[in-house]
Order: C-alpha cells, then sequence, then structure tokens
C-alpha cells in the first residue's frame, strides 16, 4: 500500500514537473515570437522612413536644380535686356 502511494507520488510530480517545463517552454517560444515580431516591425519602420527620406531628398534635388535653372535664365535674361538697352 505504500508503495502505491509513493509510486503514485512520484507520478504525479513528474507530471508536474513535465507540465511545467512544457507551459515555461510555451512561454519562452511566445516571447521569442513577441520579440521578432517587434523586431521585424521596427525593420519595416526603418525601411519606410529611409524610403520616404530618400524619396524627399530626390524631390528636393529636383526642385533646387529648377530654381536654379529658373534663376539663371532670369538672370540671363535680364542680362540680355541691359545689353539691349545699352545698344
Amino acid at each position: 500500500m505504500v508503495a502505491v502511494v509513493v509510486v503514485v507520488a512520484i507520478v504525479v510530480v513528474v507530471a508536474v514537473i513535465v507540465v511545467v517545463a512544457v507551459v515555461v517552454v510555451v512561454a519562452v517560444v511566445v516571447v521569442v515570437a513577441v520579440v521578432v515580431m517587434v523586431a521585424v516591425v521596427v525593420v519595416v519602420a526603418v525601411v519606410v522612413v529611409v524610403t520616404i527620406a530618400a524619396v524627399v531628398a530626390i524631390i528636393m534635388k529636383v526642385v533646387v536644380f529648377v530654381i536654379v535653372r529658373t534663376y539663371a535664365k532670369v538672370v540671363i535674361a535680364i542680362m540680355h535686356l541691359k545689353t539691349l538697352q545699352r545698344l
């Protein structure tokens, strides 16, 4: 009778240990999955921000180029007008 109780107690303790181990493993897997998902979201956000910054930089270069070119044309036209006035 005592041997049966001891065997049942050992089985229960082993079962509890196995259940706790499984819960811990599942918890670790969930935490790792959450960390990986957060890392992926951060990487995607960084890529989006860098892409937007690159597009804005290209647009600004085009705008500055157009402004400088227009200014140069205006200056050249004014110089031509001054030259024509001297004639």
